[in-house]
């Protein structure tokens, strides 16, 4: 790789920065993280230890810096459509992480700039990367399955038991909304990279353990015209489990262990396959060779190198701006859900009030 392409990251509150920042730190991907920015003087000050960069108290600073093509934004969530902004507006390459923001107002601003500066975006979603999931979706476009009818994703943490997690911004509604917010955004995100964008969802969102950790448990059932019929199940508050994703079609089923943190970072029962295919025709079971990481930890550094080859010009975004906003739509629309009691159109004008 000749063309080394300068990197500035714009908030460290995301954790999943540093899995970026120690694989472009020790592997050759044509990236180098150079600066970084964080309104947080100690997470910033801990960032400049740990990778060897330069910081800047002001965002502007390191914007301007012609040795810098492309940022990473990693603050909390309620700071992204504003560093978006002053990021496309400085004509930067932009790789942000989810969500998208946390209204919809928000969330169409990003894409309006994004649009107006013409700068290449990408949002940063592992699931939509990981080897497994491609493998899956590639199973369903090659029709292995037939018609499909039902599609299960379940995803979690056990951060909910935390009682200290009640303190991070992840749980702030100022910051970040809360935790359903924040992390169904993977699971929702995946049903729409599988399926597309659903007509309506029915769901059921609860704070069932630490009221200071809100909505720490839910359920939604996303519905498509004609099928299939896809849920996505989160609990916040999980130590372990095994199974993540079910797929059920006319010709078989896609089943999948050990696909998140819960599932991943536990001791496993068994040596099995953790992703494998149902063939009724042959009426037998297909062990997909993708191997399951030994932790969860290994798919968000597994996506440092998508994430270069999208900065170095050499794949499409990972998702766009418009496929951030719908996915946020999907999000947005089980707290209308939740709260009224009814089934929701994604298109219902109460989600923009969310």
């Amino acid at each position: 790789m000749n063309k080394i392409i300068g990197v500035g990251i714009l908030g460290f509150a995301h954790g999943h920065v540093n899995a970026y920042c120690e694989e472009w730190k020790q592997t050759d991907m044509g990236v180098r993280v150079v600066a970084g920015w964080d309104h947080d003087a100690a997470r910033l000050e801990a960032a400049v230890a740990a990778y060897g960069l330069e910081g800047h108290e002001d965002a502007g600073a390191l914007l301007a810096r012609e040795d810098i093509g492309a940022v990473v934004i990693a603050s909390e969530t309620s700071r992204h459509a504003e560093l978006v902004r002053l990021a496309a507006a400085a004509g930067k390459a932009i790789v942000l992480q989810k969500p998208i923001a946390l209204t919809m107002a928000e969330a169409d601003g990003i894409v309006a700039d994004v649009a107006r500066y013409g700068v290449p975006f990408t949002l940063a979603w592992q699931m939509r990367v990981d080897p497994q999931n491609v493998q899956m979706k590639t199973w369903l476009r090659e029709g292995a399955l037939g018609q499909l009818f039902m599609v299960r994703r379940r995803h979690g943490l056990n951060a909910g038991l935390n009682a200290d997690f009640a303190n991070s911004w992840h749980v702030d509604p100022a910051s970040n909304r809360d935790i359903w917010a924040d992390d169904s955004a993977h699971p929702a995100d995946f049903i729409h990279w599988l399926l597309g964008e659903p007509e309506s969802v029915t769901a059921e969102i609860a704070s069932l353990y630490n009221p200071r950790i809100p909505n720490d448990n839910g359920i939604a059932v996303y519905r498509y015209v004609d099928g299939p019929i896809a849920e996505v199940s989160c609990s916040f508050t999980c130590h372990a489990i095994q199974n993540t994703t079910e797929i059920i079609g006319e010709r078989g089923t896609i089943v999948q262990n050990y696909g998140d943190a819960p599932s991943a970072n536990a001791p496993r029962p068994d040596d099995g396959a953790g992703l494998r295919r149902y063939d009724a025709e042959q009426n037998a079971w297909i062990d997909s060779e993708i191997a399951s990481p030994p932790a969860h930890y290994h798919r968000i550094r597994g996506l440092a190198e998508p994430l270069a080859a999208f900065l170095r010009g050499e794949r499409e975004p990972i998702a766009t701006a418009e496929e951030g906003l719908t996915s946020l739509r999907m999000v947005l629309a089980t707290y209308v859900s939740s709260r009224e009691g009814r089934r929701v159109s994604l298109q219902d004008p109460a989600v923009l009030d969310v």
